[in-house]
């Protein structure tokens, strides 16, 4: 591959801070990077060449992306698979990862049946299309459990616990009005539910797939990332550390589940695998996501090549990066500290700046309400330092911000 400026055109549908970071380490690679965003002006779009508007399903935008790009990626599972996939043999600019695999991971139900099928070590789960159904399930199962919406959640919206039996309807109808494509006249489709994991700590494994022009015989080339420790609160996550306090054994586990996952998916780029690791060091996966996801965000400075090069390297055709991690990193997100939504204005950020080997990392967005991501610190250790001393310096740094006048 020739070098040329213009470079190659990246197409992302999305434009939230997932496309901002693809655009921000994609520039350095000489490629350009246009966006598709419902909303004006979204947060990719000042670093981004460009940001065509329009929602994600739109048949117009998608096909305006396609035709001024040489590739295809997505950075939000709200993208249509089956749009994507007509667009890009309409237009013949291919789609990475594979919209296969988008159909597959979109649908959390789909996604798990595959995985067990595939032999992939998951919680025991059911689908369920009524509260009957629901009650029938946690007979089996017992209780607590986790009930999820099939489509459409994200940061603890689609995901209700289930304590008791007098839970059942009320949780019911609430995964029904989070859940996408639901209604409560007609709720069949939209509902799963999961044993409640008895997990020890939640991991994460930023996986890889490349090309097989660089993988061996005809198979991709294929990586994952160093396994990462990720805390969450109120099903948000809150920070990660990494190296995990996991023993070796444990991560070498978490790792081959992740090269497990990898071979049920199609298609280039960096897919997010969620895992829970149990009491006695079993690794069960939770969730995927077809994208860079935040449990990797530490990567940008704490890997010689971050999740959002290596996404950029793998759906254009490049040789993967070295994913070794450089130090003991740690990152905690910046999260609305406000009870109303409104302009987002963020003040405290100057002990960020003074402390050496700190990062901050802002989205851009114009608005902040409770809960809603809006950044992230990034702590970078020397060799050999512990990271639980790492997380509370981190976290000592992301409390310290603040959108409260």
């Amino acid at each position: 591959m020739t070098l040329t400026s213009p470079g190659p055109t990246l197409g992302v549908v999305g434009g939230g801070q997932l496309g901002r970071m693809l655009a921000e380490a994609a520039a350095p690679l000489g490629v350009e990077v246009v966006v598709s965003d419902p909303t004006p002006d979204a947060p990719a779009a000042p670093v981004a060449r460009d940001q065509v508007v329009g929602d994600f399903d739109d048949p117009g935008t998608v096909r305006e992306l396609a035709e001024r790009a040489d590739f295809l990626t997505f950075e939000i599972e709200l993208a249509d698979p089956d749009l994507l996939e007509r667009v890009s043999e309409e237009t013949g600019t291919p789609v990475h990862p594979d919209p296969e695999t988008l159909r597959i991971i979109e649908d959390k139900l789909v996604q798990k049946r595959r995985l067990a099928d595939a032999g992939v070590p998951v919680p025991e789960f059911r689908e369920v299309n009524s509260a009957g159904e629901l009650r029938a399930a946690l007979d089996d199962l017992g209780y607590p459990a986790m009930l999820k919406a099939r489509k459409g959640g994200y940061d603890g919206r689609g995901n209700v616990p289930v304590e008791s039996p007098e839970d059942v309807d009320e949780a019911f109808a609430e995964i029904v009005d989070a859940a996408q494509g639901g209604s409560q006249t007609d709720p069949s489709g939209v509902a799963m539910v999961e044993e409640m994991v008895d997990f020890e700590r939640e991991l994460a494994v930023m996986g890889c797939l490349g090309s097989e022009r660089w993988g061996e015989g005809d198979e991709p080339e294929r990586d994952t990332f160093p396994v990462t420790e990720t805390i969450h609160r109120e099903e948000i996550l809150r920070e990660t550390r990494s190296p995990p306090e996991a023993d070796e054994d444990v991560r070498e586990r978490a790792r081959g589940v992740a090269l497990d996952v990898l071979d049920v998916m199609e298609g280039r780029g960096v897919y997010g695998i969620e895992l829970f690791q149990g009491p006695d060091g079993e690794i069960l996966l939770n969730e995927i996501a077809p994208r860079p996801h935040n449990s990797g965000h530490w990567t940008i400075e704490g890997c010689h090549t971050s999740q959002f090069e290596q996404h950029v390297r793998a759906v254009t055709g490049r040789p993967l990066g070295d994913t070794g991690r450089r130090a003991p990193t740690v990152s905690a997100n910046v999260l609305g500290d406000v009870d109303e939504r409104q302009a987002a204005t963020l003040s405290g950020e100057d002990a960020v700046f003074e402390r050496p080997r700190a990062h901050l990392h802002w989205y851009g967005k114009r608005e902040v309400y409770r809960l809603r991501k809006m950044g992230h610190v990034t702590l970078v250790g020397e060799s050999g330092d512990r990271t639980d001393r790492l997380l509370a310096d981190v976290r000592e740094l992301r409390d310290g911000l603040t959108f409260r006048d």
